[in-house]
């Protein structure tokens, strides 16, 4: 039964211990230690309000409590940009809904905490801490996404497009309503620090959200405490420890990794629990999360509904069940997710990416070459080693999908085959992946590989192999954990150190026949316990070994970075909302640190869409500094310029503001 989810809950009280240790952390220096306590206590208090709400819905868990903390910061952020004030306002609104909530969840009389929830989280919160020494400097996408979150915090008069790049652009169709940045900006706001340390350092503090979830969503779907423990143990080591440096782990303040590694996790817990007992509290806060998952980063939920849409198939074909309640959490999760969509269909549609033409399309097949078989403009696929450059766990995982026939009837099993084949067949097949990438871009469809259950396989796998093994299996695990390891490490950001593309096919055509065979045969093969969750940890530890062996940050310094006294210029002289000039990678940093627009910024981290016009930004910018042609800032909206004197030397006709060894910065009077 879903009573695991709809039992007396008390999580909300814990949290509000939050407050006080927030009073108390504000005493301490913004650095450190201090630092670490505000983003704990500022996250945890952000949580209360939706903790109330779960709660009086009778709902346990950190996924229904985070869902409708989101969905409470949603109606929080729409009152901001409809009355077109400071975040402020957003504050005041989720201190409003916990009010509402408050009389409503005191009439739950209250059970004992969720301890194993509890344990996770505490784990997590370890993680976090180690997480902090690989944090580094921000860089690559971060800098985007900490230039809308700096807007959310420092601007006043806000609405859903000021958080744009540029003055005169559009929105972003991936991020188009700022849910997540939002976030990050009530915690900088609440913990009273820049929110460049919130960009770096809040993965510490969202750690335990993720520990939290990915276990709820193994418990949900195999109903067992040791196999989500084995879920979590998969997880953390093909995620956080295979790619070293923290892995995605050190990125969780990133929408699309908080999106994959939080909320998709809280939303498989919810759907998993719907199916088995579609109650109102449980499809009401799944329709929350599907919109949430979109709004947050779009592909995320389309990716979603893809593996829940093979996994209803393959249930039913296996077992004839969950048809009725499968239909009603599956429409619950997508329906607000499609609403979600028609609202940036415009956005989409001007995307160049989007159903791209004939130089657009040669352009990103040239781009992601390495990736792809192509045969022609308009038959290309997804090379098999990407699923399989993950390292020691994604190998494995992809081994043994076939063997989730020995438990055919069960529900992770029909999770394991339809969501792994649903995702191999759309990207391997090559008159299908290129409809696929022309709906959602080849960028982000290539991304769909990442979306093969592997945590769930690999645990589902080590159950079947426990079950024939018995105590066997943990020197079988540990050997093959070793062995993989050593020939496979990872091929992350490429594929030197990818599997073998034999493994990807293993798991297809293994998967396409146990599936058949399924449908006939219906043997149970699966054991339970803490047994399974040794192997799985044996299986992950080489991993883990080498995971801390380059546990260290990735990036420790950005030549590009302005310096303190250019900086200082742009916060102090600078109006905020005022259009800067400079070339494309100080433009970039500069809307990242600055609460101002930019003329350009590189097209890679710009949304190619009309109102955008990036390339063109770029080929106006290459040409003044060229040319010196002062008229193209001007043309730009431009009344501020910056040059690098260290690559450029151009002479600009405008008032010097501040000059130091390396930087220039000129106004233009009105």
């Amino acid at each position: 039964m879903a009573a695991w989810a709809l039992r007396r809950a008390s999580g909300a009280s814990l949290l509000l211990l939050a407050l006080p240790l927030l009073g108390i952390a504000r005493l301490l220096p913004d650095s450190g230690f201090g630092l670490w306590l505000r983003l704990v206590s500022a996250t945890l208090l952000l949580l209360l309000p939706g903790a109330l709400v779960a709660r009086a819905l009778r709902l346990r868990g950190l996924s229904a409590a985070f869902a409708w903390t989101l969905a409470a910061l949603t109606v929080a952020l729409l009152a901001v940009f409809l009355v077109h004030t400071s975040i402020w306002i957003a504050l005041v609104v989720l201190v409003a809904v916990a009010l509402v909530a408050l009389p409503f969840s005191l009439r739950v009389v209250a059970g004992p905490p969720s301890w194993d929830t509890l344990a996770v989280a505490a784990a997590g919160l370890a993680f976090g801490i180690v997480l902090w020494h690989v944090a580094g400097v921000v860089h690559g996408d971060a800098l985007f996404h900490l230039g809308r979150v700096r807007k959310l915090d420092e601007l006043g008069a806000l609405h859903v497009r000021s958080v744009d790049e540029f003055a005169n652009g559009g929105l972003h169709p991936g991020y188009a309503f700022p849910l997540w940045h939002g976030f990050l900006a009530l915690v900088a706001k609440l913990a009273g620090v820049d929110p460049t340390k919130v960009m770096l350092h809040e993965p510490s503090a969202v750690a335990p959200l993720a520990f939290a979830a990915v276990y709820e969503a193994g418990v949900a779907l195999f109903r067992g405490a040791w196999l989500g423990v084995s879920v979590l143990i998969a997880s953390v080591a093909s995620v956080a420890l295979a790619p070293g440096h923290g892995g995605s782990f050190a990125l969780l303040g990133q929408p699309g990794t908080l999106d994959r590694q939080v909320l998709v996790p809280a939303a498989l817990t919810v759907f998993f629990l719907a199916v088995r007992e579609p109650v109102w509290p449980l499809l009401l806060t799944l329709a929350v999360l599907g919109g949430e998952v979109f709004l947050v980063h779009a592909s995320s939920a389309v990716f979603l509904a893809l593996v829940l849409a093979g996994f209803l198939v393959a249930r039913w074909l296996l077992a004839r069940r969950d048809a009725r309640s499968g239909a009603l959490a599956y429409a619950s999760l997508v329906v607000p997710a499609g609403v979600a969509l028609a609202w940036i269909a415009p956005i989409v549609g001007e995307t160049a990416s989007h159903s791209p033409g004939t130089s657009e399309l040669e352009r990103s097949l040239a781009k992601y070459a390495a990736e792809l078989h192509v045969h022609s403009l308009h038959s290309y696929a997804l090379r098999p080693e990407i699923f399989a450059r993950g390292g020691a766990v994604a190998v494995a995982a992809l081994a043994v999908v076939p063997l989730a026939f020995f438990a055919s009837k069960r529900r992770w099993a029909a999770f394991v085959l339809g969501g792994s084949l649903v995702i191999l067949v759309l990207e391997l097949v090559p008159w299908l992946f290129p409809r696929f990438a022309d709906a959602i871009s080849l960028s982000q469809a290539r991304r769909a590989a990442g979306f093969v259950p592997f945590a769930f396989a690999v645990a589902g796998g080590a159950a079947v192999a426990t079950c024939f093994l018995r105590f066997l299996v943990l020197p079988v695990a540990l050997g093959a954990g070793i062995a993989l390891q050593l020939a496979y490490p990872g091929g992350f950001g490429g594929l030197a150190g990818a599997g073998p593309a034999a493994v990807t096919w293993i798991a297809a055509i293994g998967g396409a026949l146990a599936l058949a065979a399924g449908l006939a045969f219906h043997p149970y093969r699966e054991a339970r316990g803490p047994l399974v969750a040794a192997a799985v940890f044996l299986l992950a530890l080489p991993v883990a070994v080498h995971g801390f062996h380059h546990w260290s940050a990735a990036y420790s310094s950005d030549p590009s970075a302005p310096t303190p006294g250019l900086l200082g210029a742009l916060r102090n002289e600078v109006p905020k909302r005022a259009v800067v000039f400079s070339d494309l990678e100080t433009s970039y940093r500069i809307s990242a640190y600055a609460p101002v627009y930019v003329a350009s910024a590189p097209p890679a981290h710009v949304a190619d869409t009309k109102a955008n016009y990036p390339y063109g930004r770029r080929k106006a910018t290459i040409r003044y500094f060229q040319t010196g042609d002062i008229t193209i800032p001007e043309q730009l909206l431009a009344t501020w310029l910056v040059v690098d004197k260290s690559r450029f030397h151009v002479h600009v006709p405008w008032k010097l503001v501040y000059s130091d060894d390396r930087y220039a910065l000129y106004h233009r009077a009105a």
